[in-house]
């Protein structure tokens, strides 16, 4: 009789380790496929809102500094979504590159649209300054962590 238990708890300890791949694999394919399904639906917004904002141009006849500061940012939204597919990291860059876009988008319209000028101008220009920065690091910290990257898989570092 002491054997029962020892040999249930032995078909338990095997059921477990072999449905344990198994939830592994269906948790990662549902993962992955609301990865997929939501860049999808990003990109084709992104395109969507594109080809809106063009054929607005077009219908106005014209295309402002804003507007095609706009299609700027919805390449660099296009963007963003091709290279997280293909590598699945979220480049940060990019961001703020879009971040840096629409800040000198709105800084356009303060100027020229609404002719205001003093702190808001000022606030402005300091936010797109801070964000550069931001880019100088993330660009040298790439670099550096890249180059010990590199470095250590060849046996340097």
């Amino acid at each position: 009789m002491a054997e029962a238990p020892d040999g249930l708890s032995g078909t338990v300890a095997n059921l477990h380790r072999n449905l344990k791949p198994i939830a592994d694999a269906v948790g990662t394919l549902l993962v992955d496929g609301f990865h997929y399904l939501a860049l999808f639906a990003i990109g084709a917004t992104t395109v969507w809102s594109a080809i809106a904002a063009f054929r607005d141009m077009v219908v106005r006849g014209r295309a402002d500094l804003t507007d095609i500061l706009l299609l700027f940012i919805y390449l660099e939204l296009g963007a963003m979504v091709g290279i997280y597919f293909k590598t699945t990291i979220l480049p940060v860059r990019y961001l703020v590159y879009i971040a840096i876009t629409a800040l000198s988008r709105y800084l356009i319209e303060l100027v020229f649209a609404e002719h205001r000028t003093g702190t808001d101008v000022i606030i402005v220009a300091a936010a797109i300054l801070g964000l550069s920065f931001a880019v100088l690091v993330l660009r040298f910290a790439g670099e550096t962590s890249s180059n010990l990257d590199a470095g250590l898989q060849s046996g340097e570092g």
